[in-house]
């Protein structure tokens, strides 16, 4: 029933991916969420977050920062981070997941999409038809409305989590 709104794959955190399996998959691209998918709702970038993006950098990956915020938040954001950036994206419209992919001069199989949002991060970037990882949201305070797109996750997220056990037994 909510098919289209499961995750190609998930991960406990952006910084548990095994990153080398998806460049020795072929993988050359990553387009990353920030809030919650990087740092905590409204954080600047962290030391955490600063080698993980010098490390995928130092393997070959490009990269693009796609978020729904304003403009001045993204860039200050990517101040020490130094990668691609869309800001005010209207995920989940696909539209700037394609243009990131372009940004890198990629195809759509070549990208990656890691996020922890359902119905913008995930739903988006399967529009657009790129390969997606759904990743725990890093902290529990967030703003209402995602709050809201929280508790109708649930079911969703309940209903893939079984199918996924059906097939693994």
């Amino acid at each position: 029933m909510f098919q289209k709104f499961y995750p190609d794959q998930t991960s406990r955190s952006s910084y548990e991916i095994d990153y080398r399996n998806l460049w020795e998959s072929g993988r050359r691209g990553l387009i990353f969420d920030i809030d919650n998918t990087l740092v905590p709702h409204g954080a600047p970038s962290d030391e955490a977050c600063e080698e993980l993006i010098r490390q995928l950098k130092e393997i070959g990956f490009q990269i693009v920062l796609l978020s729904n915020n304003k403009q001045e938040r993204v860039h200050k954001f990517n101040e020490k981070l130094d990668v691609l950036t869309i800001f005010k994206a209207n995920k989940p419209s696909e539209k700037n997941y394609l243009k990131a992919v372009s940004m890198m001069n990629l195809s759509k199989e070549e990208v990656v999409f890691i996020g922890d949002q359902i119905f913008t991060d995930i739903w988006g970037a399967k529009k657009a038809g790129i390969k997606n990882i759904l990743v725990s949201p890093i902290h529990p305070k967030e703003e209402i409305q995602i709050v809201l797109k929280r508790i109708i996750e649930k079911p969703i997220l309940a209903e893939y989590k079984k199918m996924n056990k059906k097939q693994e037994a």
